[in-house]
């Protein structure tokens, strides 16, 4: 096992831009709202071994988490797709 503060490979720099341009799209964002992008490893017992998590801060202050339980570079648009549901209108 890792050490506790091991540092983990940096996911791959064109799945996170690829990442950035759907939750943009499907949250209307604009240059000023951010979006930070981390990828986890989980060692409790069942949850994914990697999770993306996504922290988007509108310019209003207001923040949302999305997380996907998985890589970065595994998630596909249509899991961006799915959380229209929970995204809050601008």
């Amino acid at each position: 096992m890792p050490g506790l503060f091991s540092r983990r490979p940096r996911p791959d720099a064109e799945a996170v831009a690829r990442l950035k341009g759907w939750v943009t799209d499907l949250m209307s964002l604009d240059d000023r709202d951010h979006i930070a992008i981390a990828e986890l490893a989980c060692h409790e017992p069942g949850c994914p071994d990697l999770e993306t998590v996504v922290t988007v801060t509108l310019a209003d202050r207001r923040r949302f988490v999305l997380r996907f339980p998985s890589a970065v570079a595994a998630v596909a648009e249509a899991d961006v797709t799915l959380l229209r549901p929970q995204v809050p209108a601008r």
